[in-house]
């Protein structure tokens, strides 16, 4: 799908869309508790969809309705199973460690970028605890063998989302179980979030210093509610600031445990000569503040965002290219990237390269571009926001759609 972005301002109210990253660990938490639940989340996106359907297929019964996906947790795991987890890394890596503890000997389906990315250390830690992993094809994974308990150790600065999936699978174990975090802990309030999740769920995770324990079960209450998503309310936050303040985003929740509600102490920084943005706790944000900081900043530096390169496409490449074609100035470094402010971008004709949120930040630059944005790809904003361009209609934008 390709989407013509005419020069056009934004302005009216949005509501935030459903957090994805709380609906994938409340689904999660639900399948694997005493109870059926209800989940009240108003919108949906492939990646939950892919959440969803993989507990489904290990032997929960989850549909989803009028805005509330209802939940049979598991009763008898189902084995030899197909987990088709599309392209979404959080299903992937939260889920591993669940079929471990289970012992459901089930192959993961994988697409897009999802069969590079990388799974050690945890790879090599569920190794030894009698898990065997294997490679049926490139874009399948095996996982064989069921998981005994113990001390668990994994290196934070990885991925959060290894360590969410040994929180998740804590309170399976029939022994005493820990997770210990070592090193420097990326994307920290995403393991908080998983904490929160499961303390929901009745699982009473335990935390001194950087070890987790958690008493045995989950036991869910009636019902739950999926709050607004910050990471993707980021683009109509930076859209606002790029079009004099006249939009409204609700549904967001400023005491939550979401991280990339950073975005807006981030925000109030730029206009500045010179910015620096850490982003080893935000690293979903990077694209969208990278096009907004252009025309706003003299100098912005982004540092701590080696783990772009691993996502959906190379986002630190991306982004500056995306960047560079529009005409803004933007160049790459071991971690991030430089980026000097111009007054306006030109636009042009860029690719989302599959990323959903290159594709989402390509349309927040057209906001600054004297000349239209081409998006190549479009269809990529699916995979987390897939009413994204209906949205962006409905507060002023000026696009054409071609399938």
């Amino acid at each position: 799908m390709k989407v013509t972005i005419y020069p056009s301002t934004l302005s009216g109210k949005i509501s935030a869309r459903a957090s994805k990253s709380q609906a994938h660990r409340q689904l999660i938490c639900a399948a694997l508790s005493d109870n059926p639940c209800r989940i009240y989340c108003d919108t949906l996106s492939e990646d939950i969809t892919a959440t969803a359907g993989c507990l489904n297929a290990l032997g929960a019964e989850i549909e989803y309705a009028y805005g509330v996906f209802s939940v049979i947790p598991i009763k008898t795991p189902k084995t030899d199973t197909l987990l088709d987890c599309k392209e979404s890394g959080s299903t992937l890596r939260f889920l591993i460690s669940v079929v471990a503890v289970l012992g459901t000997n089930s192959v993961f389906k994988m697409s897009g970028r999802l069969p590079e990315r990388p799974l050690s250390p945890l790879k090599e830690e569920l190794e030894s605890h009698g898990i065997i992993f294997s490679r049926p094809s490139p874009d399948t994974l095996k996982i064989s063998g069921k998981l005994s308990g113990g001390d668990f150790k994994l290196d934070g600065s990885v991925s959060s989302q290894f360590i969410s999936g040994l929180l998740f699978a804590l309170p399976l174990f029939d022994t005493p179980s820990s997770v210990t975090v070592t090193g420097d802990i990326q994307s920290a309030d995403y393991i908080n979030m998983t904490v929160d999740a499961i303390n929901s769920f009745g699982g009473k995770i335990s935390r001194e210093n950087n070890s987790f324990t958690a008493a045995k079960g989950y036991f869910s209450k009636d019902k739950y509610l999926v709050e607004g998503d910050w990471s993707n309310a980021a683009f109509w936050l930076c859209s606002d600031k790029l079009c004099n303040n006249n939009i409204e985003c609700t549904n967001l929740n400023p005491l939550s445990s979401q991280g990339d509600k950073e975005v807006v102490n981030i925000l109030k920084t730029f206009g500045s000569d010179y910015v620096e943005i850490d982003a080893a706790n935000i690293p979903d944000l990077v694209p969208v503040l990278s096009v907004t900081a252009t025309v706003l900043n003299g100098k912005t530096v982004i540092k701590n965002a080696e783990r772009l390169k691993l996502k959906e496409s190379d986002r630190i490449k991306t982004t500056c290219e995306l960047i560079n074609l529009l005409g803004g100035k933007a160049k790459e470094t071991s971690d991030g990237l430089i980026i000097t402010g111009t007054k306006e971008l030109k636009g042009g004709c860029v690719d989302s390269f599959n990323d959903h949120r290159i594709a989402m930040s390509a349309a927040v630059a057209s906001l600054v571009c004297s000349q239209p944005v081409i998006i190549k790809n479009a269809e990529a904003v699916s995979k987390s926001y897939p009413d994204f361009w209906d949205d962006f209609i409905k507060l002023g934008g000026k696009i054409e759609i071609e399938n």
